[in-house]
């Protein structure tokens, strides 16, 4: 495809890429962009991410008439250089210039998944929002977004001329902490599998598994029948044990959970502390929407702020819940939307 070409392309190309899930899209170009084509594609199945966005577009072909690319832009689950990316989950190598020859794009880009859910915030409607602390926000202040899935992301959002920046990062992969006499046990344990523990071992998704054996290996008790017999028709662990734990069924799943959302404040109040974020921190990820009622009953939000002489200055943070699951897919539409702007 000609430069020329790919600039007059009215439709964008965008993907949230996570080592469980892909969410992918095709949208008209525009402010905002509407989209046209979506679906989601368990990322582990693939080989590597052009697949996933060759099946999606054959899929789009047959749907969208005289579809014509003219921005694609991919939030990766991972640091990202050059236009290139590892995935730290999956291991997938993306780099722009190959998908775009594959794909005959002329303007792709990679952006960090957290960078592109930062951009997605200053478009979320109150409906996509819960809020466990009001606190006193201030105008134009420091944001930060933290997300609990299959890893740990983190990014900070900063005021600039003519609007918000997003800054990704990857803290959560920052030495993990403990906070009491069982995560210290916690840390003990998990040292003799990894030597070095960081925060993304214990809150993200296989950090809940973890956590969860831990307590089974050490002594604190057995997982009851009926969670077994769940565990031999679920494969998703991580969920059936948050899901276990929310209905009370099994108590081993209860007290992994508390000790996962001790955990998880406890990180969210060291970012909310070393960034100022006055602006609000915003729980994103695939894990916080799911156990929003037990982050509600007070465990996250004491862990967040127990941190001494500065309590009171974190009771100030506004911390919030995101609950639309395709924040970092809109924030990848507004990337690829900007790109082809840029390129008019």
């Amino acid at each position: 495809m000609s430069a020329a070409a790919g600039v007059r392309g009215g439709h964008l190309l965008a993907a949230d890429v996570g080592g469980t899930k892909t969410a992918i899209a095709l949208a008209a170009a525009g402010a905002p962009p509407r989209i046209l084509a979506q679906e989601i594609f368990p990322s582990q199945r693939y080989r590597r991410l052009e697949d996933i966005i060759a099946e999606f577009l054959a899929g789009a072909k047959a749907t969208v008439p005289g579809l014509s690319v003219g921005g694609a832009c991919f939030a990766v689950a991972g640091p990202v250089a050059g236009n290139a990316a590892t995935l730290t989950n999956l291991g997938w190598q993306v780099e722009s210039e190959a998908v775009a020859s594959e794909f005959g794009l002329e303007h792709v880009r990679f952006i960090n998944d957290f960078a592109a859910a930062g951009r997605g915030i200053e478009h979320l409607s109150t409906a996509d929002i819960e809020t466990l602390q009001s606190g006193r926000p201030r105008a134009r202040g420091v944001r930060l977004i933290i997300g609990a899935g299959t890893g740990l992301g983190t990014g900070l959002i900063t005021w600039q001329e003519s609007g918000y920046a997003v800054h990704p990062s990857e803290a959560g992969h920052a030495d993990f902490a403990p906070v009491d006499e069982t995560q210290d046990r916690l840390l003990d344990h998990l040292r003799r599998a990894f030597g070095r523990v960081s925060y993304e071992r214990v809150v993200s998704g296989p950090g809940l598994m973890r956590i969860f054996s831990f307590l089974q290996e050490t002594g604190a008790g057995e997982p009851s029948k009926q969670f077994l017999d769940a565990s031999q028709t679920q494969a998703d662990t991580a969920s059936l044990i948050a899901e276990f734990a929310a209905a009370r069924l099994d108590p081993l799943a209860v007290r992994a959970l508390d000790i996962f959302v001790t955990a998880y404040g406890a990180y969210a109040g060291n970012m909310a502390l070393t960034s100022l974020a006055y602006g609000g921190v915003f729980l994103a990820g695939g894990i916080a929407p799911k156990i929003l009622p037990k982050l509600k009953e007070g465990g996250f939000m004491r862990a967040f702020a127990d941190k001494g002489r500065f309590s009171g200055l974190l009771a100030e943070i506004p911390v919030h819940v995101i609950m639309n699951p395709l924040l970092g897919l809109y924030g990848a539409l507004l990337e690829a939307n900007h790109l082809r702007g840029q390129t008019r």
